[in-house]
């Protein structure tokens, strides 16, 4: 009787031959578990990997990385699932294995104290497991706000090939025939409630309807914001920054996504050999054509500033100057009046860029190996009426330029910005008065509506210690409330001062981000009093306090000898995230990223 036939294995054979060394630099064979022994660090992974039912054949195909954030607690990535499958169905088209993996999720609205306080660790999630895994390319599935930004921050410092995907804008509701949507009219129509021009059952009325759907803000706020600039810094598709979360359109921007990420896996598409400072240029006008959020700048400088070729090219008065010369001529909420299903249907990113051309750098590459201007050039123009008016020509501009300014002096050294494009009383953005200081945020709960403060629609109110470590984390309170009692008889808008954050829905004359923060001793933002006079010139770009030298210098000496600061020195025993947070984090015109995960590292 004849010896049963040998088995056959089809397996690429340098995997077992132990006289030649194994290429690990590509697909499931690179980043090998350091066991001292290449063969047997394969030999174990092959084996747990084919637990999951994976044959040798699809073991042989470059690894593509799926980051799924999909949570119970983040509604604005509902939909994930839907485009992981797209995904998968894009990658294995073209020839790649699909292998997703969960990272951190952040929700604005789910997260304490602030999820800008937990980027920085979800930036360092995102990192360490793009290098932990062994991925030729990885697709970063993100969407609300502080997501995209942490996504970006670690995949620049990975520098694996990567491709973000947005889960898209929500559609806009309905209330008594008007279109309503998230966020912009979440904080007017609750400024009106607390105005009392409207009662308890309207507002409850509303609350249903300011989010029907899954997916971010559909306004121009910080997701959308920062979807526009990940699409205009070439890493994803045109479209892929509007389309709207429930639309067909998101799932083949999905799969769409899958196949560029495989056609990605080369050397040469890594985010820092793809990302110039001209793409970052690109970015920042698209910024400021937009009325993007001003979280924007924040996280524009933490994503920079990860990049060994561009950090210290770009600072806070490079928005600045982009301004000056860059119209705002999108014609959307808190700036304008619609929102993002609008612009998608007006022709969306490719219109706006087609429109910008003469503001960009159209050498700047994509993730696809094209150009911009290549892209553009093989997109349809989008020239029709309806187009016209979401997105405005150059020639007749929303806003004629500087949508978002940086503002110095005294009382802000290190810089402030303001969106003046969303200011509600354009008088504000020249004006002089006397402050009403707000501690922290628990004395503004307690005193803005106490109807004995000492407060005119002519006060500047200014709040401290929401700054990147006095909170920490930079909370999104810069919208000071309008005090009750003059929000009754009509006032709509107040100059306000803060060293925190807004949200990009948000709309009024706000000044933000001031640096350095009231936390740190040297501030002069933590020095100011009730009464003392400031004055914001936005013109001028002028930030005063005008108080003495000799007095701010005076109130600055009584602090250190009284130890009322926040110092990263005092604080420096806390234990935990939160202790390596105050400890590590930079000030907002660095990016409030740590110090330590910049391209520099800690000074």
């Amino acid at each position: 009787m004849a010896p049963p036939a040998k088995a056959t294995y089809h397996v690429p054979l340098e995997d077992y031959d132990l006289s030649q060394p194994l290429n690990t630099k590509a697909g499931l064979r690179q980043g090998l578990t350091a066991y001292g022994d290449a063969h047997f660090s394969l030999f174990l992974r092959k084996a747990f990997i084919k637990a999951a039912g994976y044959g040798e054949d699809a073991l042989t195909r470059p690894v593509i990385g799926i980051i799924n954030t999909h949570s119970g607690f983040n509604p604005c990535h509902a939909n994930v699932p839907q485009l992981i499958e797209a995904v998968k169905r894009g990658v294995q088209l073209n020839g790649g294995l699909p292998i997703e993996f969960p990272t951190i999720s952040l929700h604005e609205s789910f997260a304490s104290p602030t999820s800008m306080y937990l980027r920085n660790l979800m930036s360092m999630d995102t990192e360490e497991m793009i290098k932990a895994q062994p991925l030729d390319a990885c697709i970063m599935i993100g969407g609300c706000d502080k997501t995209v930004p942490a996504q970006l921050m670690g995949g620049i410092s990975a520098n694996t090939p990567v491709l973000p995907l947005v889960t898209g804008p929500m559609m806009p509701g309905s209330h008594r025939g008007a279109r309503i949507g998230a966020c912009t009219d979440c904080r007017n129509n609750w400024a009106a409630y607390r105005a009392g021009l409207m009662d308890i059952e309207e507002i409850a009325a509303i609350n249903d309807e300011l989010a029907p759907t899954s997916g971010t803000c559909g306004v121009m706020g910080t997701a959308s914001t920062m979807a526009c600039i990940t699409a205009a810094l070439g890493l994803m598709p045109l479209r892929g920054a509007s389309a709207p979360a429930v639309s067909a359109t998101r799932l083949r921007v999905a799969e769409e996504t899958g196949k560029n990420a495989v056609s990605a896996v080369s050397d040469e598409h890594r985010p820092q050999q793809i990302l110039t400072r001209e793409s970052f240029l690109n970015a920042i006008t698209v910024l400021q054509a937009i009325g993007g959020s001003t979280n924007a700048v924040v996280h524009l400088m933490a994503i920079l500033n990860r990049h060994p070729g561009v950090a210290g090219t770009i600072a806070l008065d490079t928005f600045d100057e982009i301004g000056k010369k860059t119209p705002l001529l999108v014609d959307l909420k808190p700036s304008g009046d619609n929102y993002m299903t609008d612009f998608h249907n007006a022709g969306g990113m490719i219109a706006l860029l087609q429109t910008l051309r003469p503001l960009l750098y159209l050498s700047a590459r994509s993730i696809t190996g094209q150009t911009l201007g290549e892209v553009l050039d093989a997109s349809v123009a989008h020239d029709f009426p309806y187009s016209h008016e979401i997105i405005r020509p150059l020639s007749n501009p929303l806003y004629p330029c500087s949508s978002i300014v940086v503002l110095r002096g005294n009382l802000a050294p290190g810089g402030a910005v303001i969106k003046a494009s969303a200011s509600k009383d354009r008088r504000l953005l020249n004006h002089t008065g006397p402050a009403v200081v707000f501690s922290d945020t628990g004395d503004l709960a307690r005193r803005i509506d106490d109807r004995d403060l000492a407060v005119t629609p002519d006060s500047v109110l200014v709040l401290k210690s929401i700054g990147p470590i006095g909170h920490p984390g930079m909370p999104e309170a810069g919208l000071i409330p309008i005090p009750r009692k003059l929000g009754a008889v009509g006032v709509q808008d107040m100059l306000r001062l803060s060293d925190g954050r807004m949200s990009g829905t948000a709309g009024g004359t706000i000044v933000l981000h001031i640096s350095p923060e009231s936390a740190l001793v040297d501030s002069v933002f933590g020095i100011v009093e009730d009464g003392d006079i400031i004055r914001c010139n936005v013109e001028n770009r002028i930030l005063q306090l005008e108080v003495p030298d000799q007095e701010i210098a005076r109130r600055i000496s009584e602090r250190k000898t009284a130890k009322e600061n926040l110092s990263r020195k005092e604080k420096g025993k806390r234990r935990g995230y939160r202790g390596l947070y105050e400890r590590s984090v930079n000030q907002a015109e660095h990016g409030a990223d740590f110090d330590f995960l910049t391209a520099a590292g800690p000074a």
